[in-house]
């Protein structure tokens, strides 16, 4: 389980073991926004399910980085391919991963495997958020 939660031993790297789980997914980028999508959901779905059964992550150790790669996975399925929102998505992601605004700092202090996912998963949606208004207000601007 400590195999799957901290993706290989990718969350045992030094410093920043949440930034390196995140960075790990971006590759799904090149796939597009459906291959991104379905991988956060499966990364969910794997990391609920492995967190319920090591005891010792019920406080999201730092060496746990799957809810990171769900989170930012989420992200990018807001992008429609590699360039500037690919790394756009990355800082939004780990901004709001590190800072915890409203629901993220909410799930954040929710305890289980729901709270060491469930911030994560927010941040995501949070970032991909930003990154579709950002998108949005970009197609329209080119309309007018």
């Amino acid at each position: 389980m400590r195999w799957i939660v901290s993706l290989g031993g990718v969350g045992f790297l030094r410093p920043a073991p949440g930034t390196w789980g995140s960075a790990v997914v971006l590759p799904i980028a090149w796939a597009g926004p459906g291959a991104a999508a379905l991988l956060a959901l499966a990364l969910l779905m794997l990391g609920l399910w492995a967190l319920r059964r090591l005891p010792e992550t019920g406080a999201d150790p730092g060496w746990v980085v799957i809810d990171e790669a769900a989170g930012m996975a989420l992200a990018l399925a807001a992008v429609a391919g590699p360039g500037w929102e690919l790394v756009l998505a990355f800082a939004l992601f780990r901004l709001f991963d590190v800072w915890k605004p409203g629901p993220v700092g909410w799930l954040d202090r929710q305890p289980g495997p729901a709270g060491v996912m469930g911030d994560d998963i927010a941040a995501g949606a949070m970032a991909g958020g930003v990154l579709l208004a950002l998108d949005y207000f970009r197609s329209i601007s080119s309309i007018l």
